[in-house]
Parts: structure tokens; C-alpha cells; sequence
């Protein structure tokens, strides 16, 4: 008789396990999204809609948990898409700066100067050149699936206003680990120092550096004007859009419905945080602006003519790396925004 009902319960759970989707067994019990800010600026609330949005919609099978500060990589933004390619990380909403000096072709968005609008960042993201540069990152073994936006990069210094490239003459700025970010403030008579994020704030805290450039968005979250960042210029000299992948076999041992289910929620992740991180920084809404003043920080807007000088300085930067980036997708770039819809 104790036979029988063991037989019997051994029965029962090969008909449960048969009926069971097969693909839902090999799921992991979590996935590492990997971010390089907290949850609280519009980069990581673009990451944390995503991962809801997945968990509620495959019911729980693919479980998502954000971790900000580049934490799986020690910090290290520039490994991180190495990371991503090798597995050690399942998902990310990255930058394409940060992913640069893996992917070339990401440096686009970093030439000086080339995005003069928001329609600028949207004839390229979303059109043509976007799904060029798609190809590349997944060539290159990474499974790209929306564009986000951390947005226009402003320059911000604790010494005093900047309005031509005369006044930064000397001055010592953190930058992101890129080469073209050396070139472009080199060429500006600045003095650049690569340093992680995780690094900034206290090398900006202590006076250890002057000044850093970065969004608005950054610039509020991390109360930057506390560490003595009281002048800020507004120059929108480069755009850094975010791209939301998947670890390529992580990619592939999900069903076709559920890949299906991450795209579209990536999708929806990523229109949600570029509307988040345009808030109260577009021409038409102004009010993060007047929140920064607020805190007596001086806001420098360039003039036309100001404008050119900046770019006049950086071209020989913008021509060299046009050559490197590839001049086919940088043309292709320049008359996608030539034809944009302002």
C-alpha cells in the first residue's frame, strides 16, 4: 500500500513537471540589470520600469533586480558591456558613452557639437543610424532592444563662469573613461582627468578636481551644487543616449513569447524614462533650470557667437574622429539631422 501511493506521488509529479513549460525550467531565480547611477535619477527609474514591467507581465518567470553603481564590475563603467557580452551581468541599460571603447561606432554620439537639438538626438536614435548602430552592438554579441536617454552633458566647475574656451584654460575637469572626451577638452586648453563616477563626487567634494560635465538630471540628483559646483554652462556640446540589452544566451533561453514580452517593455521603459529625463530641461519646460539658480548656482547660456567659438575649437577633434568612428555612418548622421523635423 506504501508503494503504491509512493508510485502513485512519483506519477503525480512527472504528469505536474510534464505539464509544466518546458522553457520555465531553466529560467534563473533572478536577472543582474546592471546600471551606472541610482535607482533615483531618470536612468535608473528607466531600468527599474523595465524590470516591473517584465516581472508583472511574464507573471514572476523572469525575475529582474537592478544594481546600481555598476556594482557587478567593481564600478568600472568602461567593463561593463565586457562584462554584459561575458555573461557576468544578464541585462543593462547602458551608455553608449561608457560602451565606446568597445564599440567604436558609440562614439558618434560624443562628437563635439554634431546633435544642436532634441529633434537632432531623435532623427538619429530613431531612425536610420539607430538601427545601424543596433546591428553593430549586436554583432559585437549583445542583444540591443531601445533607446533611452541620459541626455545633453553640461559643463559645471567650482572656479568661475564659462562662456568661451579661453576660461577653461588650465582648469582640471573629471571625464568619462573615453579617449575622445581627452581629445575634445584638451582641445579646449582644459585639463582632463578620467575618473569612474563612484570617484567624482568625492574628487569634486574635496576640490580634487574642478569640475565635471554631465546632465542636468545628474547634475540635481547628485546635488552637485553642494561640492561646490556653482557655475554651470549650458552648451549641449554632446547627447549620451542609453541602450537597453540582454546578455546574448540569456537572450536565447528565454520562449519566443517572453523574448517578445522583454522587447515591448524595453520599448515602453525607454519612452517613459527620455520623457523623465527631458522633464524641466527643454526650452519649453525650463523648470529644473530655475530650480539649479535656486541654489545660487550662476547659469552661463552660450550665444550664437559664443556657440562657434566652441566649435570652431573642437572641429580638428570632430574631423579626426570622424575617420575612426567611420564616415559613412557619421555622414549618414549628419543628413539625418540635416532632415529632421524641428
Amino acid at each position: 500500500m506504501k508503494l503504491r501511493n509512493l508510485l502513485g506521488a512519483a506519477l503525480c509529479a512527472a504528469a505536474t513537471l510534464a505539464m509544466a513549460p518546458a522553457h520555465a525550467q531553466n529560467y534563473k531565480s533572478e536577472y543582474k540589470l546592471s546600471i551606472v547611477v541610482g535607482t533615483s535619477f531618470p536612468w535608473g527609474q528607466g531600468a527599474q520600469i523595465w524590470a516591473d514591467l517584465v516581472r508583472e507581465r511574464t507573471e514572476g518567470r523572469i525575475n529582474i533586480k537592478v544594481y546600481p553603481g555598476t556594482s557587478l564590475v567593481q564600478g568600472d563603467q568602461t567593463r561593463e558591456f565586457t562584462a554584459i557580452r561575458q555573461g557576468v551581468i544578464d541585462m543593462a541599460v547602458g551608455s553608449t558613452i561608457n560602451w565606446s571603447p568597445q564599440v567604436k561606432q558609440l562614439n558618434l554620439f560624443s562628437l563635439p557639437f554634431l546633435m544642436p537639438d532634441y529633434a537632432a538626438i531623435d532623427a538619429l536614435v530613431q531612425g536610420e543610424v539607430g538601427q545601424e548602430l543596433f546591428k553593430v552592438i549586436e554583432k559585437a554579441g549583445v542583444v540591443p532592444l531601445a533607446w533611452g536617454e541620459n541626455g545633453y552633458r553640461q559643463l559645471s566647475n567650482s572656479k568661475h563662469a564659462v562662456s568661451k574656451p579661453e576660461d577653461l584654460k588650465g582648469m582640471k575637469l573629471r571625464v568619462v573613461g573615453s579617449p575622445l572626451y581627452i581629445d575634445t577638452f584638451t582641445a579646449l586648453g582644459a585639463n582632463p582627468t578620467q575618473m569612474s563616477w563612484a570617484d567624482a563626487q568625492p574628487a569634486l567634494a574635496s576640490g580634487a578636481v574642478d569640475g565635471q560635465e554631465n546632465p542636468l538630471s545628474i547634475y540635481t540628483g547628485a546635488k552637485l551644487y553642494d561640492v561646490a559646483q556653482k557655475y554651470l554652462t549650458l552648451w549641449n556640446y554632446v547627447s549620451d543616449p542609453l541602450v537597453f540589452v540582454v546578455n546574448r544566451e540569456v537572450w536565447q533561453s528565454w520562449s519566443e513569447q517572453d523574448r517578445k514580452i522583454v522587447r515591448e517593455a524595453a520599448l515602453e521603459a525607454g519612452k517613459k524614462e527620455i520623457a523623465i529625463a527631458r522633464k524641466g530641461v527643454t526650452p519649453e519646460d525650463p523648470s529644473l533650470l530655475k530650480e539649479i539658480e535656486g541654489h545660487g548656482v550662476t547659469v552661463t547660456s552660450l550665444s550664437e557667437a559664443q556657440h562657434a567659438e566652441f566649435v570652431k575649437a573642437t572641429k580638428p577633434v570632430y574631423d579626426k574622429w570622424k575617420s575612426r568612428i567611420g564616415e559613412d555612418l557619421v555622414e549618414l548622421a549628419e543628413k539625418s539631422i540635416a532632415a529632421r523635423k524641428k
